[in-house]
């Protein structure tokens, strides 16, 4: 059963803009991690923080729930899983519940006078994945998505409503690093290349070690 609510609201870490704010950026962290944890370890990588002159970014926190791969133990994750493969059925139920969950998020957003085109949403690993769904399946009208090190299962609910859409996409930015042992490169291979024949495709691949984010 899924542990979330579209009535919570979510641990939001927040990097303010340098100037006016006129856009959002919602960054989802991977498996077992926080959005103080990305942060830190993006600032880290850049020996920065990721700030913008006008965009507010924003690291919200995945609520703990049981995760199937932990036989069950909690965890900060978006959504369920049977299992850490592209070959298995998503678990729905927990990922449109946090799709809610993160919309009060984006709605948010909205109400202090950001425009859903001024909204990026991406990801790391399954932040990544988080991020397509949300975009995809619920808020086609955003200013774009990223998914860095990330997969869509092969029967994925995303290539579905890709498939029945018939207007705008928001663009995808899409990477995956070779080297990646956890997240197979195969796996991001595969979903890039579903992703493509369904018009909404992007460059891949970026040489580089197991689980560098790819800024």
């Amino acid at each position: 059963m899924a542990a979330a609510s579209g009535s919570m609201r979510l641990q939001r870490c927040i990097v303010s803009p340098a100037g006016r704010h006129s856009a959002s950026l919602i960054f989802l962290h991977g498996s077992g991690d926080s959005g103080q944890g990305l942060r830190t370890w993006i600032k880290q990588v850049l020996n920065q923080d990721l700030t913008f002159q006008h965009i507010k970014v924003i690291y919200p926190t995945a609520p703990p729930r049981p995760y199937t791969p932990l036989k069950g133990g909690i965890s900060n994750v978006w959504f369920d899983r049977f299992k850490i493969s592209n070959d298995c059925p998503e678990h729905l139920e927990s990922i449109d519940v946090t799709c809610q969950v993160l919309t009060d998020l984006i709605n948010d957003e909205v109400k202090s006078g950001i425009r859903k085109n001024r909204i990026l949403i991406g990801g790391f690993s399954m932040g990544g994945c988080m991020a397509m769904h949300l975009a995809f399946r619920n808020h086609q009208d955003v200013a774009g998505v990223f998914a860095l090190s990330s997969f869509l299962n092969t029967a994925s609910a995303v290539y579905q409503a890709l498939q029945q859409s018939d207007g705008l996409l928001p663009e995808l930015f899409q990477c995956h690093g070779t080297a990646d042992e956890l997240v197979l490169h195969a796996w991001g291979e595969e979903t890039n290349s579903t992703l493509t024949s369904l018009g909404n495709g992007c460059s891949l691949t970026y040489k580089g070690p197991h689980r560098r984010l790819g800024l």
